[in-house]
Order: C-alpha cells, then sequence, then structure tokens
C-alpha cells in the first residue's frame, strides 16, 4: 500500500512569482483595453487582478515599472504566436509568407493583438516624458525593425527581391503599414482593407522573384 507522505511542518510553499506578474500584467492590458491608460492606476490594475494594492506593488515599485513589464510580457506573447504561424507556413517559409505574418501580428487584428497594441501605444505615450521608459522604448522598437530588415536582406539575397532595390527604405515601407493601427482601432477602415494593402505591397516588393 502506498503511503502518501505528508507535507513536513514549516516547509515553505513555492510561490511561482514569474506567474504572478503575469497575472498583474494580463490585468493592466485588460484595464487599458476598456478603459485606457489614464484609467490604469495601480489600485484598479489590482481591483482588476483580483488581489490587493500592496500584492501589486510587492511585485512593482511604479506604475513605469508594471508598464515595462506588461510590455515585454506582451512581447514574448507575440514572439509565440508568430512561432506558431510560422509553424504553420510551409517548410521553409517563403520570406513573403513571414513577412506579412510579422506585419500582420503587429496590427490589432485579434484580441491580445488589439491589447498588445493598446499597450504599445500607451507605452510610447508614457515613454516620451520618462528618459528610462523612451531608452527601453526605443531599443525594443530598434530590435523590431532589425529583425525585418534582416528578412528583407535575406530576401533579396535569395533573389526573391529585386537587387536594386534599398533594404533600408523596404524595411521602413513595410514597417510604415503598421500605421495602420489607428485607422483599424477608430473603425475608419475595416481589417479587410489594411490585409488588402498588406498584400498589395508585398505583391509589388516580391513581383518578379521566385
Amino acid at each position: 500500500m502506498r503511503i502518501a507522505k505528508e507535507k513536513e511542518p514549516g516547509v515553505p510553499k513555492v510561490v511561482d512569482h514569474q506567474e504572478r506578474r503575469e497575472v498583474i500584467a494580463r490585468a493592466l492590458w485588460r484595464v487599458v483595453d476598456q478603459h485606457g491608460w489614464t484609467k490604469a492606476t495601480m489600485r484598479e490594475v489590482a481591483s482588476e487582478a483580483g488581489v490587493s494594492l500592496g500584492h501589486v506593488q510587492h511585485y512593482f515599485a511604479s506604475r513605469a515599472g508594471l508598464l515595462t513589464f506588461a510590455m515585454e510580457f506582451a512581447a514574448g506573447q507575440t514572439a509565440d504566436r508568430v512561432a506558431r504561424g510560422l509553424a504553420a507556413l510551409d517548410q521553409p517559409p517563403h520570406p513573403r509568407d513571414v513577412l506579412r505574418l510579422v506585419l500582420v501580428e503587429m496590427l490589432p487584428l485579434g484580441p491580445d493583438a488589439r491589447a498588445s497594441s493598446r499597450m504599445s501605444a500607451a507605452y510610447v505615450l508614457e515613454a516620451l516624458h520618462d528618459p528610462a521608459l523612451r531608452e527601453q522604448a526605443s531599443l525594443g522598437l530598434r530590435d523590431g525593425r532589425a529583425m525585418v530588415a534582416q528578412l528583407v536582406r535575406e530576401a533579396i539575397a535569395q533573389g526573391r527581391i529585386a537587387p536594386d532595390r534599398d533594404p533600408d527604405v523596404e524595411t521602413d515601407l513595410l514597417l510604415a503599414l503598421t500605421g495602420f493601427t489607428p485607422l483599424l482601432e477608430l473603425e475608419v477602415i475595416e481589417p479587410q482593407a489594411a490585409l488588402a494593402a498588406i498584400d498589395q505591397h508585398l505583391d509589388r516588393l516580391f513581383a518578379g522573384g521566385p
């Protein structure tokens, strides 16, 4: 007969601090998504997460610190969605399909992507007046641009994009397509219109390639 081992007295319960931070971050996402950044006080986030204000302050000393973590978490979630999308493509994937996937994930076209997009908008606005946040936000955007630039350069090297195209200019034009975000958020255009524009631009960029 197997006898269950009793928990030794005095042994502390293992706490997953990363998981608790992520729960709070998701609560911030929901508050920003539903009510905007101005309503995202530490107290409001605690209420949304179903925990005490002291619990939130235990993990995040400031609103800026919470925002930074929430953005890093959002970036990780976006990367996971892109990875799942890549796995569903033909292998090896065509660079056009990879670029389309990355661009679409940057637009607020699904619940998580919309929450990430609104968090990003709040992050940029806050970073304009906070030097530390500004540096972090700038680094994140530079990393994102570098990733797209690398994809463009690889496509040119593979002969998928004409060799006379300037990779830096083409990278910036691709990233400019993420400017559809406010038009989508304010329902100026429909998602189908944004996707059609992305597809047309990619068709022109890859015209003549294999």
